[in-house]
């Protein structure tokens, strides 16, 4: 295909963005940036039933946040304005009569109740998916099977009807998909789809052919759950003079549940314990309640990292790298490499990534954020030494919230100590050792991280000691747990007089219990 790579993402304003249509945006994004084309977002609203107040503003707000930037389209314009179906009704309509002009299409004035009655029939007769096709249509009130003056009559009396695709029978529709090879369907397994509405509205099927065709749509990339409607989609262009600009078609493999079975739904996350969507949504009822969404941003993760974790649910680039820039992506994105099967939703990957991009950020970008919680309880330093602890425990952190959780030891005493390492490692020598190193450490005048720790290994040769048998007893004095950065910076920051202290306190609470806990 010679022609300028034109990508859209064509969402409906139901309600938020699951996440993954999200990943369905990205993916439609990189491929356009990778070739120098355009990404354009339209808003699919022909279902004016499921129109959801918002929906709209919080689509657009996700994809700036995640860095996904719309070349034309809604809220951006364009040539191929307006971006909304809802406002292209008019032009539908011709196209519709030129289906029904070349015998593609048909009046179908079946009341409600006669399609009811046409399903019971289908079901009495063991079909198990009752369809209104090249079979059943003939038994309906349509212009296939009415007089010509009778449909003019309906017509003329303003009979409520719908314009129905005229499926062919027994044709084999192909069309090779990017992610799968050649798909082959037969047409007796496609439905007359309805294309225009009885208010005139379109169908989806129908007015995503129409704008793809007029906005040069040259990939259309989009879940999997849209493959059983691709073959009438190719019939359309067929029918309307469009073969040569059949778009190249891309069917993304389905986000799965995290014990991967079944696709994940947008209700799911609270189910699991993570996010469903990339922003928060208020989740308005009719009783005046308000259900709340917690969105990826809201969690404090980095729209880089969320990019990152999706980029990688459904593709990689054939090695085991995993941390890309968005520019990078564009580098080596390839629809060729999207995988065919599912891919488990794993939110602790997906914390994994943020962790990664939270490392990277130099301490001092992060001074201002933990300085707001640090006032907030009243704690006041000077910036170069909170972003020195932000430097210790940022490693330890998955988002930004976690940095008073992983440091608020440097600036309260403990008031317990973690039982697992009390019971591991407080046996009948520590009390001598803590107080050994208590009296040694008393007596440093310069109190900084390296004279601590020359001073402790010290202690440990003229003693015999191993550095398992003393360290983590300091450890669990000075911060009430067993794990962290080095301790002798921590020292160091807290000062002398507190860690003195805090070593003094935790002996007396540790020797005198009979039962340290």
């Amino acid at each position: 295909m010679n022609r300028r790579v034109r990508t859209r993402y064509a969402p409906s304003p139901t309600g938020p963005q699951h996440i993954g249509g999200l990943r369905t945006a990205l993916y439609a994004y990189l491929l356009a940036k990778k070739h120098g084309g355009d990404f354009l977002l339209r808003i699919e609203d022909t279902d004016q039933t499921r129109y959801v107040e918002g929906a709209e503003e919080y689509i657009v707000e996700a994809l700036n946040w995640a860095g996904i930037t719309v070349d034309e389209g809604f809220g951006i314009g364009g040539k191929h304005a307006p971006y909304r179906q809802s406002e292209r009704k008019p032009m539908y309509r011709q196209y519709a009569d030129q289906l029904l002009a070349n015998g593609y299409a048909y009046y179908a004035f079946d009341t409600a109740e006669e399609l009811d009655e046409m399903r019971k029939r289908m079901e009495m007769a063991k079909v198990s998916s009752p369809q209104y096709n090249a079979i059943t249509r003939e038994s309906m009130r349509n212009s296939l099977t009415l007089p010509a003056e009778e449909v003019a009559s309906l017509l003329n009396a303003s009979t409520p009807y719908v314009i129905r695709m005229k499926i062919p029978r027994g044709e084999e529709i192909r069309f090779k998909d990017l992610i799968r090879g050649w798909v082959i369907f037969n047409s007796n397994e496609i439905d007359d789809k309805v294309l225009l509405k009885s208010d005139g509205m379109p169908t989806y099927h129908f007015a995503n052919v129409v704008d793809d065709y007029l906005m040069e749509i040259s990939h259309v990339v989009r879940g999997e759950e849209w493959l059983p409607s691709a073959p009438a989609h190719v019939l359309l262009y067929k029918f309307l003079g469009w073969e040569t600009s059949i778009p190249e078609f891309a069917h993304l493999p389905l986000i799965l549940k995290p014990e991967g079975t079944g696709k994940l739904s947008k209700r799911d996350g609270a189910k699991f314990g993570f996010p469903s969507f990339p922003l928060q949504w208020l989740d308005k009822k009719e009783d005046a309640t308000t259900e709340i969404f917690t969105g990826y941003r809201e969690e404090g993760f980095y729209p880089e990292a969320i990019i990152n974790f999706l980029a990688l649910l459904g593709w990689s680039e054939g090695n085991n790298r995993e941390l890309y820039t968005m520019e990078e992506l564009i580098q080596v994105f390839s629809l060729e490499r999207v995988n065919k099967s599912g891919a488990r939703f794993n939110y602790d990957k997906a914390k994994w990534f943020n962790q990664q991009y939270l490392k990277q950020k130099d301490a001092t970008t992060l001074v201002p954020i933990f300085d707001t919680v640090l006032k907030e309880k009243n704690i006041h330093l000077p910036n170069e030494k909170i972003a020195h602890i932000i430097a210790l425990v940022k490693d330890r952190c998955v988002i930004e919230n976690d940095l008073w959780k992983e440091s608020s030891y440097f600036f309260t005493q403990p008031t317990s100590y973690d039982p697992a390492v009390v019971e591991k490692k407080w046996n009948e020598k520590a009390p001598t050792i803590v107080s050994d190193l208590t009296a040694i450490f008393k007596q440093i005048q310069e109190f900084i991280a390296t004279n601590l720790d020359a001073a402790f290994k010290a202690y440990l040769a003229e003693n015999n000691l191993k550095t398992p048998e003393a360290m983590p007893l300091v450890r669990l004095l000075i911060t009430g747990i067993g794990a962290g950065p080095s301790i002798f910076e921590i020292m160091a920051i807290i000062g002398k007089e507190e860690s003195i202290q805090r070593l003094k306190t935790g002996l007396n609470q540790l020797a005198l219990s009979s039962n340290p806990s």
